[in-house]
């Protein structure tokens, strides 16, 4: 088929003329997938966490850290077989097909084209909070026209500016940090010190997994390094390797960076888990009003001006990972061509970026002048990336466990932990015996079946809006994919008649 790439060369990730530039180091990839996620990404939901589990939620990040370590060991294994841009679009199409390979990348759109509208416009509430005068509107499209213009000028400066406005987050956490210290000691908790984990209430497992459930998703956009796996620079047969390590540090860091800001923030806490749970108005601002009450407003309004900017520069990652992804489906003919076209001279997909940014802007744009847009887009943001972590799993065990493979066996596969590779071809009558046997148990069937369970618990405890807004956006992308085979059909004919004559 004209233009069509073969199914070995999508597998191993060759780079036609024109392709991305492998410029990102191992730094750049940590700073886009911090930024993504947000070092204080807490702050926000720490009420009704707090509110939910019954006061524990260190213990809830703590969880939440080793749930999301599945999905994470599922990308590092598919980033050493695939170091694609495109992410869980291009592993799905290894492990599972074509088809379910543009399904995931369809689903996988709403999540990088929605959470960074989030982010825009919660940028754009604390900017307005800041300067009341302008509508905060106007602060959102000021915020996406920023960003996506650094976007367009090449994403070593992109990743630059980013570890600048990295620094500047860490920086304002870590002063956090000193002085919720310094009132501990010189005052004491408002809590006990054990209460962030052992609870303010009766303990209950229950409401700890609930409140999981929810914590979870502080952590969605560190896969959004996966993106950049064409741009990261590295040996020719170890391309996935700096793309899988970042991704692993960024779930580590930001694991650590979450307990402990919530751990002091519980400390601080002068309302306790119920008197939240009661007030469901003031979950809200729960850390905010935690941080003023113990330490003073200065602080207070520090966090409020870290937030608005570092929400910007995280919707900045998010807008370049959708460009990739646009840019991949595009480059395998799933999407309009022009999407697959990048710049000479800043090395980015130009027209993929307008695309995303478009889209962007106008549903956060929407979000910011709705009286009810805000709770709208946070309660449908998260459907997208759910559905793509269980298709990352299904590829997992669709390429390692049941062996799906065409051709050479690809290039940059890394051996599982242990020492065995439950990558390599199962023996005549199915997987292998004795400890490679149990090794291929292990990673290609049970750390991905737990990893697709705890993604579907996340998914069954969503609203039944963002269930609504899931089903939908799959049946149009069942729809679509049913154009586009009807197409490659056509084409497919259309050679063989010319070959023919």
């Amino acid at each position: 088929m004209p233009g069509a790439r073969s199914r070995t060369a999508d597998i191993l990730g060759d780079s036609p003329d024109g392709a991305l530039r492998r410029s990102l180091t191992l730094r750049d990839l940590i700073v886009y997938g911090l930024l993504f996620i947000a070092p204080m990404a807490p702050v926000g939901i720490y009420g009704a966490l707090d509110a939910r589990s019954h006061g524990v939620v260190p213990l809830v990040y703590v969880v939440a850290t080793v749930a999301m370590s599945f999905t994470a060991f599922s990308y590092a294994r598919m980033i050493h077989t695939v170091p694609q841009a495109g992410s869980v679009y291009a592993y799905a199409r290894a492990g599972l097909g074509s088809g379910a390979g543009f399904v995931a990348g369809w689903m996988m759109m709403l999540d990088y084209l929605l959470i960074p509208a989030v982010a825009y416009l919660f940028s754009g509430i604390a900017m307005a909070q800041l300067v009341p005068e302008v509508d905060q509107w106007i602060w959102t499209a000021l915020a996406v026209v920023v960003t996506t213009a650094l976007n367009l000028s090449g994403v070593r400066r992109a990743a630059v500016v980013g570890f600048l406005v990295l620094a500047m987050e860490i920086l304002v956490l870590l002063v956090f940090v000193a002085a919720a210290l310094v009132v501990l000691v010189q005052d004491g908790p408002a809590r006990g010190w054990l209460s962030p984990v052992t609870g303010d209430r009766a303990f209950s497992l229950t409401a700890l997994l609930s409140a999981v459930s929810v914590a979870v998703l502080s952590f969605l956009g560190f896969d959004a390094i996966a993106n950049f796996a064409e741009e990261a620079r590295a040996g020719k047969g170890d391309r996935g390797t700096p793309v899988a390590r970042a991704l692993v540090w960024c779930l580590l860091v930001t694991g650590v960076l979450f307990i402990v800001q919530t751990y002091l923030a519980a400390l601080l806490s002068q309302d306790s888990s119920q008197r939240l749970a009661d007030d469901p108005a003031s979950q809200g601002a729960a850390f905010y009003t935690a941080t003023k009450a113990a330490v003073g407003g200065w602080l207070e309004t520090t966090v409020a001006v870290s937030k608005a900017i570092g929400a910007a520069f995280a919707a900045l990652a998010g807008q370049a990972a959708a460009a990739r992804l646009l840019y991949a489906m595009a480059r395998d003919r799933r999407l309009p061509r022009v999407l697959a076209e990048v710049g000479n001279r800043t090395g980015v997909p130009g027209r993929a970026l307008l695309l995303s940014a478009v889209l962007t802007l106008c549903a956060a744009v929407w979000a910011a002048r709705a009286a009810d847009g805000l709770d709208r887009l946070v309660s449908v943001v998260d459907i997208g990336a759910l559905f793509g972590f269980g298709m990352l799993h299904l590829s997992v065990m669709g390429y390692y466990g049941l062996g799906r493979r065409e051709g050479r066996r690809p290039a940059g596969r890394a051996a599982a932990p242990g020492g065995s590779s439950p990558g390599s071809p199962a023996p005549e009558g199915g997987a292998p015996g004795g400890a490679a046997g149990r090794a291929h148990l292990l990673w290609n069937w049970v750390v991905p079946l737990v990893g697709l369970g705890i993604i579907v618990a996340v998914v069954v405890t969503a609203n039944r809006e963002a269930h609504w807004v899931g089903l939908v956006w799959l049946a149009l992308a069942l729809l679509a994919l049913v154009v586009l085979r009807r197409r490659d059909r056509r084409e497919a004919a259309a050679d063989r008649d010319a070959t023919a004559d």
